[in-house]
C-alpha cells in the first residue's frame, strides 16, 4: 500500500508540472502571435536593420495611430481622430507677416478655430489665399490680455515663412495654410521631378523640416534606395485586387531625407491617415520615408503623411519602381533594394502647379 501511495503522489506531481509547462507554452505562443500579427508591426516592411552603403545603420522604427482620412477628386482632405478637418500648428512659435486681420479684433477659444478662420480666407474660389498664416495665443497665464487673440497674416514667401520668435518662452502657436497650387516642392531625380503637395495643417512639424531642407539648397545624402512595383496585387489606380496578396512586392519606393551636415531631430507623430496612392509618409520619426504606389488600408493608421505626389507625376514613381533591384531580407521580410540608389534634390517650384 505504501508503494502505491508513493506512485500516486509522483503521478500527481508529474501532472502538475506538465500542466504548468502547457500553460507557459500557451502564454508564450499567445504573446508571440500578439506581437507578430498586430497591425503596428507593418514597420518591419521598411526597417532593414543592416549595414548599408557607406556604413550607415538603418534603424528600426516605431509608430502610433492617431487619425483617419478622406479622399476628394482633385486633392486630399485629411482629418484628425475626431473626423474634423486638420487644423494643427506648432506651439511656442510666432510667425510674422503682414496682418490681414488683427488679433485684438479677432478672438477665439482654441487654435483650431483660429486656423479655420484663416482657411475660410483660402478657399481657392476667389484667386490666391488672402490668409496663409495664423498665430494664436492660448495660454491664459502667459498671454494675459492677449489670450485668445488670433492674428491672420500673409507671407511674402510661404515656403520661407518669416519667423518672429520661437522657444519655450513664446506663448504663441502658429500654423501655415497652403492653397491650391501653393506649398508644392519638387523631389528632383534623373528620371524626372516628383511634385509634392505639402500638408502643413496636418503635419506642421514635418513640413517645417522640409522647409528647413529647402532653405539649405542642397540635400546631399538624400536618395531612394528601395523600389517595389505594384506587381499583381494592385491595379493601375492603386486598388487592391481581390484575393491577391499584400506583397511582396509592396508597391512603394523608399528613401531618406537627411542632408549631410544637417543634424536630424526626430519628428513627432502627427496625423496618420490611411496610406493612399501618392501618399508621402515618414517611417516612424523620419528621416526614412516612403511614397506609396497603391492604397494600403492594410497598414492601418500607422504613418505620418506629410504630403502627396501630384497624380500626373506618379508615372515617375512607377518608373523608379521598375529599376533593377536585388533581393534582400529585412526582419524576415523579402524586399527589393535598388542596385543603384537614386539621388534626390529638393527643389522650390517657382510657379503654381495645377492640383486638380
Amino acid at each position: 500500500m505504501g508503494r502505491r501511495h508513493i506512485e500516486s503522489e509522483s503521478t500527481k506531481c508529474s501532472s502538475f508540472v506538465l500542466l504548468c509547462l502547457a500553460l507557459i507554452s500557451c502564454s508564450l505562443v499567445y504573446a508571440f502571435l500578439s506581437v507578430v500579427l498586430r497591425p503596428s508591426n507593418f514597420y518591419i516592411f521598411f526597417s532593414p536593420n543592416f549595414i548599408w552603403n557607406n556604413g550607415d545603420f538603418r534603424k528600426l522604427y516605431a509608430f502610433l495611430s492617431v487619425s483617419s482620412s478622406v479622399e476628394e477628386q482633385g486633392g486630399r482632405v485629411e482629418t484628425d481622430s475626431n473626423g474634423d478637418e486638420c487644423c494643427r500648428g506648432i506651439e511656442n512659435l510666432e510667425l510674422w507677416g503682414a496682418a490681414v486681420k488683427w488679433g485684438s479684433d479677432l478672438k477665439f477659444n482654441s487654435s483650431q478655430e483660429c486656423c479655420k478662420a484663416c482657411k475660410a480666407m483660402c478657399t481657392g474660389n476667389d484667386g490666391p489665399c488672402l490668409c496663409d498664416t495664423w498665430v494664436f495665443c492660448g495660454n491664459k497665464e502667459t498671454c494675459g490680455s492677449k489670450f485668445g487673440e488670433c492674428w491672420l497674416k500673409k507671407q511674402k514667401d510661404t515656403l520661407n515663412p518669416d519667423r518672429q520668435e520661437a522657444g519655450e518662452k513664446v506663448s504663441w502657436t502658429s500654423g501655415l495654410i497652403f492653397g491650391k497650387g501653393e506649398g508644392i516642392v519638387g523631389l528632383e531625380t534623373k528620371y524626372g521631378t516628383l511634385h509634392i503637395k505639402l500638408f502643413p495643417d496636418c503635419a506642421p512639424h514635418s513640413v517645417a523640416y522640409i522647409l528647413e531642407l529647402l532653405a539649405l539648397r542642397h540635400c546631399a545624402g538624400c536618395e531612394f534606395y528601395r523600389a517595389e512595383s505594384r506587381g499583381e496585387s494592385w491595379d493601375s489606380e492603386g486598388n487592391h485586387i481581390e484575393k491577391a496578396s499584400f506583397g511582396p512586392p509592396f508597391a512603394l519606393i523608399q528613401g531618406t531625407l537627411e542632408a549631410m551636415g544637417n543634424p536630424f531631430k526626430k519628428i513627432p507623430t502627427e496625423v496618420c491617415p490611411t496610406i493612399r496612392r501618392g501618399s508621402v509618409a515618414w517611417i516612424g520619426s523620419g528621416p526614412e520615408f516612403v511614397i506609396s504606389l497603391a492604397n494600403h488600408e492594410e497598414w492601418k493608421n500607422a504613418y505620418t503623411v506629410f504630403g502627396s505626389v501630384l497624380p500626373e507625376d506618379m508615372k515617375i514613381a512607377e518608373k523608379i519602381a521598375q529599376l533593377p533591384t536585388k533581393p534582400d531580407v529585412w526582419n524576415n521580410i523579402n524586399v527589393s533594394v535598388l542596385e543603384q540608389p537614386v539621388p534626390l534634390l529638393l527643389r522650390r517650384i517657382q510657379t503654381s502647379v495645377k492640383t486638380e
